[in-house]
């Protein structure tokens, strides 16, 4: 039904590919990025409770981001952690992007579905967005660093205190490509039980 070996090429060719990697300037067409949000929107999930939230920044949007992240990381990190380098890339890394999307995790209010299978249902929606922008030739990275794990950021991307944000997925157009994958055989990792 499906060509086989072009899907295990594209599993296998997926990079993460950084904002430095990326033609500055060049935007990716919006159409591409509303396919790569529709096949998030098709991962798997537990009750299907749907638990991711993006928030597409794009544009005058990026400065947008790029100056809450500088702030907000400015405003509640202790002076002893403060590192001025970290704050000039909050502010410049985002320029970079074609769009940088926000991850965002819905915490479901009854509860029913553990936490955990949210989380793992979002990072599924993420690697659909990774296989997407690798299958249209298009850089992308998700990100975990900066403001990610401040709870005073989850309204900026319309998130509850309940709720989760788990980074964001860089996207732009690729000028210097990621080296060749490497992983260790999966025999390693495999035990197989026959009988």
């Amino acid at each position: 039904m499906y060509n086989t070996k072009e899907i295990n090429q594209l599993i296998r060719h997926r990079r993460s590919v950084y904002p430095v990697q990326y033609v500055e300037g060049k935007v990716i067409d919006d159409t591409i990025i509303e396919q790569i949000l529709e096949n998030a929107n098709w991962a798997p999930t537990h009750g299907r409770t749907e638990p991711w939230r993006f928030c597409v920044f794009t544009g005058d949007g990026l400065k947008k981001l790029a100056q809450f992240q500088a702030e907000t990381y400015k405003k509640y990190t202790p002076t002893e952690d403060f590192k001025e380098n970290k704050h000039q890339k909050l502010l410049d890394n985002p320029l970079k992007a074609s769009h940088i999307i926000s991850i965002g995790m819905k915490r479901q209010a009854s509860g029913r579905i553990p936490e955990v299978e949210e989380i793992e249902a979002v990072a599924c929606a993420v690697q659909n967005m990774y296989l997407t922008a690798t299958a249209y030739g298009i850089g992308a990275y998700w990100g975990s660093g900066g403001i990610t794990y401040y709870e005073e950021a989850k309204p900026f991307f319309d998130l509850e205190p309940e709720d989760k944000l788990l980074g964001f997925f860089y996207l732009g157009h690729i000028e210097k490509p990621s080296p060749e994958g490497k992983r260790a055989p999966v025999q390693e990792k495999v035990r197989w039980i026959k009988g």
